[in-house]
């Protein structure tokens, strides 16, 4: 209790003052009758007893700080001296905390988005118990459906699991479909996750009896307010998925968005109807791998002992199933980032970005500190009258730091509420129009308490420096030269050597960004085994309008007549799925004569396209060796195939390849007609990857996208299409765009990564150009009465220049030396940043040459022009 009325006296204490000077007068007083009754005069006895007591000001002091040990109030009375001491000096507390604003609100952000994709658990109950299965080798994280339901009936230790998958459906509520993206999911998922809807309800395990037994489906909170107007009489409203009639049943929860935090659906349906929906059974295909596995642990249970239950059921199910051993394995993960796909990725992509963020608050902090090295130095003689006069050096650091932390945690909030407006930009976002991203980053206590660990470090280095200096001031000779005797590093002032290290620092993250504008332009001009430019898109899903394999191919057929005939019009085709779209599927490869068909057995794997003829012309892709096919290679004639470079290398070596044959996992022989060139299927850093392209005739595939190559505007062609398309069937849901368009979500992480790193090289080189013009002024300004008497005595304006600039101009050379140095060795943490990160290539090297002069000739010109302009009579006269 005494601790908290001493607390509590500081904050009333002129209250506390008057009940000290009345107690004090009442011992006075006293004092005063005791002294008369000994027999002393009024006046004498009044006289003993207030010197008795001493001065009463100093009496009053002593008892409060008996009291409340006055700590506290002194801080206060700090801070009020540092807040009158940066209102005297505005431009000097606007530099600084916009400085550290900069640099704290570049790792607010940051760390907000890390925080958000990495750390921050879904919104589900008992997160922490929830686990993805993928398999042991990287990137691989689908499973097959047989081999889920044998995980959930065998498994031991876990509560549940249940699976999903993601996927494009027209739904239609009228005349016309729309395209939706949809989790295919099975019956306990919203169970096991504990989901309770928002409206109506989920479906459960007991509603599915075999296939296409449960046509129901629970909309997303977004789309039933965007497409139903939020109306409540949704629920038992028929829609048509994919021309199947289904039934809404439910609404899911504001919060609840899926399991993958990126991707959002529109809505959930039950997996047992997937072979309804995409005209393809793959539930009794233990091969057919395209499932997320989710499993939630029981209580208890570590992660390590449920990857060791779900192995061993892995191993009985490969004695039970040999002809299908795919070398089935488990690992458990965090669910969120679809795994190994973009979860290992994004964290080492985020952690370097982190790095770099810090880096561009150590050059903040360089730079505050130097500016207040400059100023503690100014000051000098002020700080040395106040120690001469007695005041304690510890006082004055204490100041000093409190003026630093105040400068600090103004620059942390300036810099948090900034960051947290474009967290709320970033999180309403959506980078690719057709695909349903989403990067919801909200600010929470770990954000912010990053923010004010930062806030207070920052303040840190920047008092410390001047603090080190009061230290070390002699207070007599500080008032007879102006200047401390403190700060010197050799010939080099503690200025110089932050200085540099904010050079060093702004080269690093110039260099980074000059790599990553580099990797941009080499992602755009690599080699894709494709001409994107020129070619417009018509993607359709045939089975959207309700077309069969069947049924689909005279329209497929009709489509590539007509858009052959569009003005303009140079060549036409269709792929069941383009390259670098992320999409398409692979598969197994063996050599001719095969009878072993395990997946152990074939020679390697390789990405599968369903082209028509045309298609190689359309898409600028060049055929290299044999044929490519006709209209006669259908269902009667032999089964063809054209193959990649890499294809043929990895099967037959430096041999000819056309008129070989291979064999897939469907045990179907193929002819080889063709070879043409390599190309980039998935992702623009992939290897040499093998590729076998099927005849539409052969093979029909519901997904079609319409390659059109044009001489004509991209927006006549698409215009064309869409006439052309609609005409055809106007039910048939279609998507229109150049195909540099479509690469965006390939280009999406380069593109970042450059816009990131971009971004921290700007911040970095206006903390250079600040801090190095801020040594050149401070310089000139400190020597103009220097150079005024050398400018009399006959020396050279030239001479002058390199007097006046040459210590600052020598840290820039220096420090940029070092950060070009730092930038090279630094390749590593590039390469997870940015494509094909070379900091080595010359012209990266030397664009960061000419960035780091440029950046020193913009911030010594205004200094350089004061020093060229020194008028010696006007500056002798002042004096």
């Amino acid at each position: 209790m005494a601790t908290f009325q001493r607390i509590a006296n500081l904050f009333r204490r002129s209250r506390l003052d008057r009940e000290i000077a009345a107690e004090l007068q009442s011992h006075i007083d006293l004092r005063t009758d005791d002294n008369i009754a000994r027999g002393m005069s009024p006046t004498e006895a009044r006289r003993e007893a207030v010197l008795r007591f001493g001065n009463p000001t100093s009496t009053r002091e002593r008892v409060a700080a008996a009291d409340a040990d006055l700590t506290l109030e002194n801080f206060l009375r700090d801070i009020r001296y540092a807040t009158r001491q940066l209102r005297r000096s505005p431009g000097f507390a606007m530099t600084a905390i916009l400085t550290l604003a900069v640099g704290i609100g570049a790792n607010v952000v940051v760390f907000g988005v890390l925080n958000a994709l990495l750390f921050h658990p879904l919104p589900v109950a008992d997160a922490n118990r929830l686990f993805e299965v993928v398999n042991r080798v990287q990137g691989d994280d689908n499973q097959s459906y047989p081999d889920f339901i044998d995980y959930r009936a065998r498994n031991t230790a876990f509560a549940d699991i249940a699976a999903y998958r993601i996927g494009n459906v027209g739904l239609s509520t009228g005349g016309s479909a729309k395209k939706c993206w949809e989790y295919e999911v099975s019956g306990n998922y919203f169970d096991m996750l504990g989901v309770q809807p928002e409206l109506g309800r989920t479906f459960h395990s007991s509603d599915e009896h075999g296939p296409n037994s449960a046509p129901f489906i629970v909309l997303s909170d977004a789309f039933w307010r965007g497409n139903f107007k939020a109306d409540p009489r949704v629920v038992g409203m028929t829609v048509d998925l994919n021309k199947h009639p289904y039934t809404i049943i439910g609404v899911a929860p504001k919060t609840f968005n899926g399991t993958e935090i990126f991707l959002w659906p529109d809505f959930w349906l039950p997996m047992v109807n997937a072979p309804q929906i995409e005209g393809y059974d793959f539930l009794n295909k233990r091969m057919n791998h395209g499932l997320f596995v989710l499993g939630m642990l029981k209580p208890g249970v570590t992660v390590q002992q449920g990857t060791d239950n779900l192995n061993g059921v892995a191993h009985q199910l490969a004695r039970e199933y040999p002809a299908w051993d795919d070398g089935l394995t488990a690992r458990l993960v965090r669910p969120g980032l679809m795994a190994d796909l973009l979860g290992d990725p994004a964290r080492p992509f985020l952690t370097a970005v982190m790095v770099l963020a810090l880096l561009v608050l150590l050059a903040a902090c360089a730079n505050l500190a130097g500016i207040f090295a400059a100023r503690s130095a100014d000051r000098t003689r002020e700080l040395a009258i106040r120690l001469s006069i007695g005041s304690p050096r510890r006082r004055i650091v204490r100041q000093l730091l409190t003026e630093a932390l105040l400068i600090s945690i103004a620059g942390g909030l300036l810099g948090t509420a900034l960051a947290t407006g474009l967290m709320g930009a970033i999180s309403r976002w959506q980078p690719i129009a057709d695909i349903p991203i989403h990067v919801t980053v909200n600010a929470d206590a770990r954000v912010f308490l990053l923010a004010f660990v930062l806030s207070v470090l920052a303040g840190l280095l920047p008092g410390i420096l001047p603090a080190r200096q009061v230290w070390r001031t002699e207070a007599m000779q500080a008032m007879k030269s102006g200047s401390a005797t403190a700060g010197r590093v050799g010939r080099l002032t503690l200025r110089d050597v932050l200085l540099g290290l904010q050079i060093a620092v702004c080269a690093v993250l110039v260099t980074a960004s000059l790599v990553a504008v580099r990797g941009m332009e080499r992602s755009l001009s690599a080699p894709m085994g494709f001409t994107p430019q020129g070619v417009t898109l018509a993607a359709m899903d045939m089975k959207m309008a309700g077309y069969s394999d069947d049924s689909a191919f005279p329209v497929q057929r009709r489509v590539l007549e007509e858009a052959a005939r569009l003005p303009g019009v140079t060549a036409v085709g269709t792929i069941d799925s383009t390259p670098l779209s992320g999409s398409g599927s692979g598969g197994p490869v063996y050599r001719e004569g095969t009878a072993d068909f395990r997946p152990t057995s074939s020679a390697f794997e390789a990405r599968y396209f369903t082209i028509s003829p045309g298609y190689l012309q359309a898409a600028g892709t060049r055929l290299l060796a044999g044929r490519d096919f006709n209209w006669q290679d259908d269902s009667k004639s032999p089964k063809v195939a054209l193959v990649n470079q890499a294809f043929a290398h990895r099967l037959f070596g430096d041999s000819p390849a056309v008129g070989r044959h291979f064999l897939t996992g469907s045990k179907t022989q193929y002819l080889i007609a063709g070879v043409v060139e390599d190309g980039k299927y998935v992702s623009l850093t992939e290897d040499p990857t093998p590729a076998m392209f099927f005849p539409l005739a052969q093979g029909t595939e519901g997904s079609t996208t319409l390659v059109v190559r044009s001489q004509l505007p991209q927006g006549d062609t698409a215009a064309a299409l869409s006439r052309v398309l609609a005409g055809i069937d106007s039910s048939m849901p279609f998507t229109i765009e150049t195909w540099p368009d479509a690469l965006a979500l390939v280009l999406f992480p380069a593109r970042v990564a450059t816009a990131v790193l971009g971004i921290m090289g700007l911040l970095a080189a206006m903390l250079a150009v600040t801090g190095i013009f801020g040594m050149a002024s401070y310089s000139v300004s400190k020597r103009l009465r220097e150079l005024g008497i050398r400018l009399a005595l006959g020396a050279r304006r030239r001479e002058l220049m390199r007097s006046a600039l040459g210590r600052p101009l020598i840290v820039l050379l220096a420090g940029s030396g070092a950060g070009l140095v730092l930038g090279v060795l630094g390749s590593r943490l590039l390469a997870f940043v940015v494509y094909e990160a070379t900091p080595r290539d010359p012209l990266v090297l030397l664009s960061a040459v000419l960035a780091m002069t440029l950046i020193g000739l913009v911030a010594t010109w205004i200094p350089a022009r004061r020093a060229l302009r020194v008028n010696p009579a006007q500056l002798l006269r002042e004096e």
